[in-house]
């Protein structure tokens, strides 16, 4: 039997279960995440609607200015620069021809970002000595420019020095192809060829008057580079158009014998200048044009004012004799005076009211002939009194006095034409012996061009085109042979222009000798002149040889000028293959 005792400790052991009523949950406030979520949406659409109208007006309102940005960073423009057309003369001779070249430009802002910024200090006064830069002048104009992107260092460097700054290898530093004009004849041809600049336009001569022709048109090749300067796409490619080749009339086989003659002449008499021009009567095609000084145009350092004229078209001076046989001329035509004439000049000074006309020789009573022979300023004189004055006048306008060749080079002048309405005796008589007037070597040249051609006044060309000029008659053909004649008596024994005489060939020459006008009145100083035609019985040239301020005691056209009248003569008949005259010896 347990005792009750135990039973109750084993009770007192037993857990006690708690009975807890269940609690019944509330359901959660969720007005706040709702409004949140809400918020988080609406922001969300409205950064999106944002965007999109960001996008709308950036692709369809105003698309221009980010793509211009864009194409600012990436598209590059490469020029492609056209070679100058060919200059030759009549006969296919190059004169002016253009060679490739390239120029060093400098990007300052990739030398200081990518380069070696000025570090290497040897290698950039290499760069400057093969340019012949000074080498401290040099790094200072890449150090101002830093922020710049293109600098020239050096137009149109040779291909050697080409290479040599390639090997350098300096970053930032880069070559462009460019062209450089060459004149392979130098100074002989240079003032009618004339010269370009360094970005290959003319500047004188045929290269600035025909420089539109000669240039062509550059193209240019537009591309698409990345960060790295990397080609990634051809965008587009305007192909350049070569500039146009022009040929001349002039002969340079002239121009060379030409050149020498004048410029020995200038060099013997101590002259200022001197010019030569030459004409094809029949075409009337410039055959040579020379003038001394002249200047290299292959050397920079020789482009002088004084030197680059060309004194042929540009400088006007007063004929003085060389008019004379227009003079008679003048007379023929008018019928005022015939081959029978015969003219008293008296004891050699003839006086017109307060003034007087001298002749250096007395001739006394002579024929035309005999007055162009010995150059008599009375017997034009009285020529030119005895016709009326519009008929001299007209003879004088209608040779090309007082206008333009028509060559169309720059700087030509038309030299001064008279124009008064009342005129003295002494004023037409120094008219007739070439004071009061002015003109050109070249027109000159034109107005004996026209007496070859037998009174065919015919226009001057330098460019050999083909087009066949029109001709105009400006005096009977038979009265321009008799002066012809005549001129071919003054280069004979007793003439003033025997020194201008041509062996085997009749030549007819007239020399002038005329004193520079100055502020009130004449110099001591003279302008010598021999011009003429040959041969007289069949010309085929015209030539014109002036000889400006000789110097020391023998100053006269027959004895400075006239001898590189018959030089020259002498060399184009028989470069032209001209047949010497059966008669002459």
């Amino acid at each position: 039997m347990k005792s009750p005792k135990k039973k109750a400790t084993k009770s007192s052991k037993k857990p006690v279960r708690k009975k807890v009523a269940a609690k019944r949950l509330e359901p959660a406030d969720t007005s706040i995440i709702k409004w949140r979520y809400q918020m988080v949406i609406a922001f969300i659409l409205f950064m999106l609607g944002a965007l999109l109208v960001r996008v709308a007006y950036i692709q369809v309102i105003e698309p221009d200015s980010l793509i211009k940005q864009g194409d600012m960073r990436s598209v590059r423009v490469k020029a492609l620069p056209s070679a100058r057309g060919i200059i030759s003369d009549r006969n296919g001779e190059q004169i002016a021809v253009s060679v490739p070249v390239e120029a060093v430009y400098a990007d300052p802002h990739t030398v200081f970002t990518k380069g070696d910024a000025l570090q290497d200090v040897a290698r950039w006064h290499a760069l400057a000595d093969v340019l012949h830069l000074d080498r401290e002048s040099l790094i200072h104009q890449i150090d101002k420019n830093k922020n710049r992107r293109f600098i020239y260092l050096q137009r149109q460097v040779s291909p050697a020095m080409a290479k040599y700054i390639k090997e350098l290898k300096l970053r930032g530093v880069g070559l462009r192809d460019e062209s450089r004009r060459y004149y392979p004849t130098g100074e002989v041809s240079a003032h009618v060829v004339g010269v370009t600049g360094i970005d290959s336009h003319g500047l004188e001569g045929v290269e600035k008057s025909y420089d539109k022709w000669l240039s062509g048109h550059a193209g240019s090749r537009k591309v698409r580079k990345d960060r790295d300067g990397r080609v990634v796409e051809n965008i587009s490619m305007k192909e350049s158009k070569q500039g146009s080749p022009l040929q001349l009339t002039i002969d340079q086989r002239l121009q060379a014998i030409s050149y020498r003659a004048i410029k020995q002449a200038v060099a013997d008499h101590r002259a200022t200048s001197g010019s030569v021009v030459l004409i094809d009567v029949k075409t009337g095609g410039i055959l040579a044009m020379v003038n001394s000084p002249s200047y290299n145009p292959n050397t920079r350092d020789q482009l002088q004012t004084f030197r680059m004229r060309n004194r042929s078209i540009t400088d006007a001076l007063e004929p003085g004799s060389s008019v004379k046989p227009f003079v008679v001329l003048a007379a023929l035509d008018n019928g005022t005076a015939d081959l029978n004439t015969i003219i008293d000049t008296g004891n050699g000074i003839m006086r017109i009211g307060g003034s007087r006309v001298r002749d250096s020789v007395k001739v006394g009573k002579a024929d035309l002939k005999t007055i162009l022979k010995k150059s008599s300023n009375i017997g034009v004189t009285h020529l030119a009194l005895g016709m009326p004055l519009d008929s001299l006048l007209g003879m004088y306008q209608s040779v090309g006095f007082g206008s333009a060749s028509g060559i169309n080079l720059v700087g030509e002048t038309t030299g001064l034409f008279p124009n008064r309405r009342r005129w003295s005796k002494f004023e037409i008589a120094t008219l007739a012996f070439g004071y009061g007037l002015t003109v050109s070597p070249l027109q000159l040249a034109h107005a004996y061009a026209t007496l070859g051609s037998y009174g065919s006044f015919k226009p001057l060309h330098i460019v050999k085109d083909g087009k066949k000029l029109e001709a105009k008659q400006i005096a009977d053909p038979q009265h321009v042979r008799e002066v012809l004649e005549m001129l071919e008596g003054v280069t004979h024994k007793g003439g003033t222009a025997t020194r201008a005489a041509v062996p085997g060939y009749r030549v007819g020459a007239k020399t002038g000798t005329s004193r520079k006008a100055k502020a009130g009145g004449y110099s001591d100083e003279y302008v010598t002149i021999t011009a003429g035609v040959a041969p007289i019985s069949n010309p085929r040239v015209a030539l014109v040889v002036v000889v400006n301020e000789p110097q020391g005691d023998d100053y006269y056209g027959g004895s400075v000028a006239a001898p590189v009248f018959s030089e020259v003569l002498k060399g184009a008949l028989q470069i032209l293959n001209v047949p010497p005259d059966a008669n002459k010896s």
